[in-house]
């Protein structure tokens, strides 16, 4: 099957893309209500269910393709997917929200996540240029173990709020209380199905990108930040305009935050655990961007406490020069 979709047509290729990214999607969706279903069962609190389960349920695709590339030696793949989907998430994402209507920004993102973003790819960067340019098994265990401390203390803190009487507001904890409590073989089946959509899904993408890349002449590093990193940020785009349009956007901002550091930690941490990814100076360029545009937005969410319509605007026109340039690089 992957000879099939690596040495097939073009035609094919883009097809095959597309299913990849649909069977990432829903087997996505699938695994977080089979496991959040599960987990209500064993009466986890929904603040939890919705910091771990969900959260993490919206990296699932990135993990997908990243740690799929991982072990199939396209390593390019695996970084630069979790590069063009953070640069993505905070561009485009965010800057498309501010432009249908003002993102507020919570003090939390503002003094605790943003900063920390910050902090991770600035990590990544030393990691992978102290490491001569790759992300070894070490490294990836050390980003694992920063992310479950990191989950630790969102977690400790939103109970800690909990019972202080402050209701944690956050888009994942509301989407964790609403789902529903299946039974256990019905769970068990989502999480199975869900599972091996992700799979399928992962391998799919990957050997459709690398068709798409060598049909065009196109380096993996570009595929991956620019259309399977489309690919796999779409749903957070699709629920963020929707959001948007229903002037519900409170926690846009935090939540494409938390979605990063996870792309970061998680994804790379697992994918380099496996397998060492290794860096090119365009890595560490792409690094700096995400950095330089995390600062930029940190500016503009400290200056009024919202993103506005011009800044949103800003953003978007931002992301369409770095996609030009990486295309012309």
């Amino acid at each position: 099957m992957s000879d099939f979709i690596t040495n097939g047509p073009l035609p094919l290729a883009i097809v095959c893309l597309i299913i990849g990214f649909v069977f990432l999607v829903k087997g996505a969706d699938l695994f977080v209500e089979g496991s959040s279903s599960i987990a209500k069962k064993l009466k986890v609190p929904s603040i939890v269910i919705g910091l771990t389960i969900v959260a993490i349920g919206t990296s699932l695709p990135e993990a997908a393709v990243s740690i799929t590339a991982s072990v199939t030696n396209n390593n390019a793949l695996a970084i630069s997917n979790v590069l063009g989907s953070n640069i993505f998430n905070l561009m485009v994402v965010i800057g498309v929200c501010a432009i249908l209507t003002p993102v507020a920004v919570q003090k939390d993102v503002v003094r605790r996540d943003l900063p920390f973003s910050v902090i991770c790819a600035l990590l990544l960067l030393v990691l992978g240029y102290m490491g001569s340019m790759s992300l070894g098994h070490v490294d990836g265990i050390i980003l694992l173990l920063l992310y479950i401390a990191f989950l630790g203390f969102m977690i400790y803190t939103a109970m800690k709020a909990r019972k202080a009487g402050n209701e944690n507001s956050s888009e994942v904890v509301a989407e964790a209380e609403e789902i529903k409590i299946m039974s256990v073989p019905k769970s068990i089946l989502f999480i199975i199905i869900g599972a091996v959509g992700i799979m399928i899904g992962g391998d799919v993408v990957v050997d459709s990108a690398v068709n798409i890349a060598t049909s065009f002449g196109m380096s993996q590093t570009l595929v991956g930040l620019t259309i399977v990193a489309l690919g796999t940020s779409l749903p957070e785009l699709v629920t963020s305009v929707v959001a948007a349009k229903k002037k519900e956007v409170d926690m846009a901002l935090g939540n494409a935050i938390g979605s990063n550091v996870a792309n970061i930690l998680m994804i790379l941490g697992i994918a380099s655990s496996i397998s060492p990814i290794p860096f090119h100076m365009e890595d560490l360029i792409d690094i700096c961007v995400l950095v330089v545009f995390s600062l930029l937005i940190w500016l503009f969410a400290w200056t009024k406490k919202r993103i506005d319509k011009g800044e949103g605007l800003v953003m978007v026109v931002l992301y369409v020069i770095y996609v030009v340039y990486a295309a012309m690089r």
